[in-house]
């Protein structure tokens, strides 16, 4: 499968300074990109950059896609599982263990998985991977949380696992309809995700508006099985380090997730919810910008002040941080 964007106009037009990297009193760098804020109805209460046109979420819109499949019939008995369907883990024992337990109950291995042999995401657990002498396995990437509820789905529908992740196997087209239905945007471009399953493309606000459903499900609803799973289990969500379950912690209440190349998207019940896209594609500055985006919400605490900056290091110490313009 390629990617593809029907028409120039429907192509992401890029966005503007929202963070800068400033060392020793000196600004050496700009990240540019784009924004949104909305309010707990869907109103557009701030936004920076292009906030309609489309990106590719990326690994943000993976809550979207295991709400789909809850409704194509996946069914989970521990909520940390579906966290982990949601997850961008970091590939620590936590995440592995849980990965390889859903697989050996369903009689399967990792060898069902299409996502990549890579080494784990997170700097310690590849660490000690390296450090034991092993190497990469389909397990210890990132999306291996996806792609093990992707196949369970395909089991619990009926539907061959052959080509679970190509876009015109069912499991694919119910994930498109959700993400379509939640966003209530079509989808404008379609292609390959890092792991191997398709990424849809949507507008900023459009993310952002998705997530406000999740957490305005009924309390039997799909949705709210996902955003109450993800918030019950931060941890699984990402790991140690990760911006997504740290911003949970920071937040109770809160569903967050990052997403490659710049992505991360916020909601906070009962406030409202953001979402942001970095240009050069850039993690360290999405943090910033989003807390920014949920200060314009009114959402202010301590432990949200602390995740405004990213430090900058020389000689071992403080030397400067990168922060948000916007």
């Amino acid at each position: 499968m390629v990617g593809s964007v029907r028409g120039v106009a429907e192509t992401y037009a890029g966005g503007v300074p929202l963070a800068e990297v400033v060392r020793s009193g000196f600004v050496e760098g700009v990240h540019r990109g784009s924004v949104v804020a909305l309010d707990a109805t869907g109103s557009v209460v701030a936004g920076a950059g292009d906030v309609t046109g489309p990106v590719f979420p990326r690994s943000a819109s993976k809550p979207l896609q295991a709400v789909g499949m809850l409704r194509a019939g996946l069914r989970l008995t521990d909520p940390a599982d579906l966290a982990l369907v949601t997850a961008s883990h970091a590939g620590e024992d936590r995440h592995l263990g849980r990965v390889e337990a859903l697989l050996r109950g369903a009689g399967l291995d990792e060898s069902a998985l299409h996502c990549p042999p890579e080494l784990p995401f997170g700097t310690a657990a590849r660490a000690a991977v390296l450090r034991a002498g092993g190497g990469p396995s389909r397990i210890q990437m990132n999306c291996s949380g996806k792609h093990t509820g992707m196949v369970l789905t395909c089991l619990a529908a009926g539907w061959t696992t052959t080509g679970y992740w190509q876009p015109e196997h069912p499991l694919q087209q119910v994930l498109r309809d959700t993400v379509e239905e939640f966003t209530g945007e079509p989808t404008t471009a379609t292609g390959v995700d890092g792991c191997g399953a398709p990424v849809l493309a949507c507008s900023l606000t459009g993310l952002a508006r998705a997530y406000l459903r999740l957490v305005a499900g009924a309390p039997d609803s799909p949705e709210r099985a996902v955003a109450d799973a993800v918030r019950a289990h931060p941890d699984l969500v990402g790991g140690t380090g990760a911006e997504d379950t740290g911003l949970m912690r920071a937040l109770p209440g809160a569903v967050a997730k990052i997403g490659a190349e710049g992505v991360l998207a916020a909601v906070v019940p009962g406030v409202g919810a953001a979402a942001v896209k970095i240009d050069d594609g850039a993690s360290r500055p999405r943090l910033g910008v989003l807390v920014s985006a949920l200060r314009r919400l009114g959402v202010s605490t301590p432990t949200l002040s602390d995740l405004a900056e990213v430090p900058l290091f020389g000689g071992g110490v403080p030397v400067g941080a990168v922060r948000p313009l916007w």
